[in-house]
């Protein structure tokens, strides 16, 4: 059978430019007009050329355009608003996106950044801030932009974008407290390393203990933060302490389903029971209440990733830590403010 694939030579005889030009246009390497990019992009387009990225790279060209992100999960929506962020970003300018899944296990992380670096990448953008010594070693080695996310860090290996995810717990819990709250309970999934959602209990226990109040219990389950997990965790959790008043979940699709196990169970939200979420995701929209949860910009803290690595590719300073922030909001699933 015939391989009737589009060569470069054919892309840049079509374009009218040397096959050299044509390869810079495509490496955005410069030293070209405009019109000759757009002659060169509007052949590849038409022809449908599809450069071969592996070959380039072994063949030691420093113009990589693959960029390698690991996240720790795909089933978890808020990794998956982060990626999207990220991979517009780099699409936009001629960027390729590798992938990698930790799933929180420092092992795990281990192995993808030595397969990665063997691909000669252009950049890293890497979840959390704890890694293995050996990954350090890999990173800080490797000499090119890397970008540690999700969980800000003042003092990052190279640059960090994200929030203080302490900061967001202990903020639930002084406001929860303001509202009246004494008896308190805790939905998430299992912390066997330190994470982010791991920080944002420490916040939450720490806000109650400075107001005097109890986390009553805690239910870490080993699986992911999702509907199911929240149903389960709240029957868990009142079962053994049907005296808890709140109850702070590790993500918003948590909140949702602890929600539907009280009003299955008859308990009135909030009433009966405070239920409050974290992460505002687009499934708190659509209920017909407004669910008590912190806001944080996912999408962003992909793109200012993304950004940030492309800026030192071109040599370009940035700023090396970005901290996005988070916002509070109070909905409906908590007891109202006392006058």
């Amino acid at each position: 059978m015939k391989n009737n694939k589009i060569s470069l030579a054919e892309v840049a005889k079509a374009a009218g430019v040397s096959k050299m030009t044509a390869s810079r246009v495509l490496r955005d390497e410069g030293g070209f007009s405009e019109q000759t990019r757009v002659k060169v992009i509007a052949e590849v387009e038409r022809l449908g050329y599809l450069p071969n990225r592996l070959a380039t790279v072994f063949a030691g060209d420093k113009r990589s355009t693959f960029v390698g992100v690991s996240i720790p999960e795909l089933g978890n929506e808020i990794f998956a608003q982060v990626l999207e962020g990220i991979d517009r970003k780099l699409g936009a300018f001629g960027h390729q996106t590798v992938l990698g899944m930790t799933e929180h296990v420092r092992d795990q992380e281990e192995k993808w950044i030595e397969t990665v670096l063997s691909w000669q990448p252009a950049g890293l953008i890497i979840t959390g801030r704890s890694h293995s010594q050996r990954s350090i070693q890999m990173l800080r080695g490797a000499g090119i932009p890397l970008v540690e996310i999700w969980d800000f860090n003042s003092n990052p290996l190279d640059m960090c974008v994200g929030l203080n995810h302490f900061d967001s717990g202990y903020a639930m819990g002084q406001f929860l407290a303001g509202r009246g709250y004494r008896k308190f309970g805790y939905a998430g999934t299992s912390h066997d390393t330190a994470n982010a959602a791991s920080a944002r209990l420490a916040g939450f226990a720490k806000a109650i203990s400075d107001a005097s109040g109890q986390l009553e219990k805690q239910i870490l389950l080993r699986d992911v933060p999702g509907f199911y997990t929240g149903y389960y965790c709240t029957e868990q959790l009142l079962a053994s302490h049907s005296d808890v008043e709140v109850i702070f979940y590790q993500n918003d699709n948590m909140a949702v389903g602890g929600y539907e196990y009280c009003a299955r169970a008859g308990l009135s939200v909030p009433g009966d029971i405070g239920i409050a979420g974290w992460g505002d995701l687009p499934i708190s929209s659509i209920q017909p209440y407004r669910l008590t949860s912190v806001a944080v910009p996912h999408l962003r803290i992909g793109q200012l990733s993304a950004e940030m690595v492309l800026a030192r590719i071109h040599g370009t300073r940035v700023q090396p830590t970005r901290d996005v922030g988070f916002r509070l909001i109070p909905g409906t699933t908590v007891w109202p403010a006392t006058s």
